[in-house]
């Protein structure tokens, strides 16, 4: 997915010296630590690095919308003539028309999707880019991107916009302008005024966004109270939203879960091109002008650093309570939303295929647990279904038990299933894990408890 503004709002640009193309990635000051980067240095024609970036292809992702979700035409490929290093430290996104008029191009995804700032930390996404140098009708349906998603968007495909988008750059037909932009919450409408989202723009800073290299920075600040989400060009920030502007499950749903992977694409048509445009692209728009990028960093400043248990501490909770499904040590792929079941509290919500919640320190004791409880609902459609099922230590381990569930009146009506499942001693990661043949999401789930 990605913004769709329908409005533009253009600022005048100030006057900023745009330096020449850097060899590598600058070094952090100011207490920043830099936990990941790419300067793009290697030879001329080459792909990125394998380690650090998955090359996206096709018009879609497996299972997932259509055209990316946008309205896009291109087909993404993973050819040097539309994705390589250029041998001066710069990637270059290309895109492409065949005599056909065929469009082709490129978009690229980091391997890690864990970026999140640490415990009371701030984290900051950067890149340099020159976006394609092209302007007027040449350049009616570009819309190159720099951006962010959040980690349960891998695999599922259908859980936007409530995991989260981050806009750190774009910008459509060439226009002298950078656009930032927060997703999040439902879509259509919702708190993100959805599929637009919140967003504000600006012109680059002295020369413009495609004839010169400029600095995008997204800065995610949990050393604030409310946190703060803040948008910078070239270090003068243009925009910003306060945890405090949206209702408390939304920004939990966007900020609880693993984190984000970073992406950076060149699109060529598609909803936010066109709305500004109309449709796009035409017999005026040239191929070849490619985005150019510099670097990518992330990096942390302040904050915790200790990540999470991966090993079940000795007298963690009892299997035999009531575990609650929010109290999880990690999860990917669902959200939370305050439950309408007696006792209140959240449960975690859009659940589908593939998503998962770890619990870690589960003690069942020395007398075998033979039963698996859980507090589930459903408002999936007809013939949707999946199972809800318990591993235990590690999520590749096979099921000790588990049940199927279907529609049971709604989103909010609550049942309490048993299901048998292999006897079960001592202390343990639980995962709960969520397996269906279809991609849309079947299940809510409040709570769950072992018995004997």
């Amino acid at each position: 997915m990605r913004t769709r503004p329908l409005v533009l709002a253009l600022l005048a640009p100030l006057l900023a010296v745009v330096p020449l193309a850097h060899a590598s990635v600058p070094p952090p000051t100011d207490g920043w630590t830099t936990v990941w980067s790419d300067d793009f240095n290697g030879s001329s024609g080459s792909l990125p690095s394998g380690s650090n970036w998955i090359i996206d292809t096709g018009h879609g992702y497996p299972g997932g919308p259509g055209n990316w979700g946008t309205g896009e035409i291109q087909n993404y490929t993973n050819s040097p003539d539309n994705v390589s290093l250029d041998g001066t430290g710069n990637l270059r996104i290309t895109p492409r028309r065949d005599g056909a008029g065929n469009w082709t191009s490129a978009r690229i995804e980091s391997q890690r999707s864990d970026f999140k700032p640490p415990s009371g930390g701030v984290l900051a996404i950067e890149s340099r880019i020159q976006m394609p140098n092209v302007t007027g009708d040449a350049a009616l349906g570009y819309w190159p991107a720099f951006w962010a998603l959040g980690a349960p968007y891998r695999g599922n495909y259908w859980n936007w916009p409530g995991i989260g988008e981050f806009d750190i750059m774009e910008n459509v037909n060439g226009i002298n302008s950078v656009w930032g932009v927060l997703h999040c919450g439902v879509s259509p409408g919702g708190p993100c005024n959805e599929t637009t989202g919140i967003g504000a723009n600006r012109a680059c800073p002295g020369s413009s966004c495609q004839s010169a290299f400029h600095t995008y920075r997204f800065e995610w600040d949990t050393s604030v109270s409310p946190n703060q989400l803040r948008w910078y060009v070239d270090g003068q920030q243009f925009h910003s939203v306060s945890q405090g502007q949206l209702p408390a499950d939304t920004w939990a749903n966007m900020t609880s879960h693993a984190g984000y992977f970073v992406l950076l694409n060149l699109a060529i048509g598609g909803a936010f091109p066109d709305a500004l445009n109309g449709p796009t692209p035409r017999a005026s728009t040239v191929p070849d002008r490619p985005m150019m990028v510099d670097y990518v960093a992330v990096s942390t400043k302040g904050g915790g650093t200790t990540p999470p248990p991966t090993t079940p501490p000795p007298g963690g909770s009892s299997a035999y309570g009531t575990l609650q499904a929010e109290s999880y040590a990690q999860q990917s792929g669902m959200g939370l939303e305050t439950t309408t079941d007696t006792g209140g509290g959240q449960n975690l919500m859009q659940i589908g295929n593939g998503d998962w919640a770890q619990y870690n320190g589960i003690d069942f004791g020395s007398t075998a647990a033979t039963q698996f409880v859980a507090r589930v609902a459903s408002g999936a459609g007809g013939g949707v279904s999946g199972l809800v099922e318990v591993r235990l230590d590690s999520r590749s381990n096979a099921p000790v038990g588990s049940f199927a569930v279907g529609n049971t009146g709604g989103w909010q009506s609550w049942r309490t299933i048993p299901a048998n499942m292999s006897s079960v001693t001592g202390v343990h990661t639980i995962y709960i894990t969520f397996t269906s043949g279809q991609p849309a999401d079947y299940v809510n789930l409040n709570w769950f408890t072992f018995g004997h």
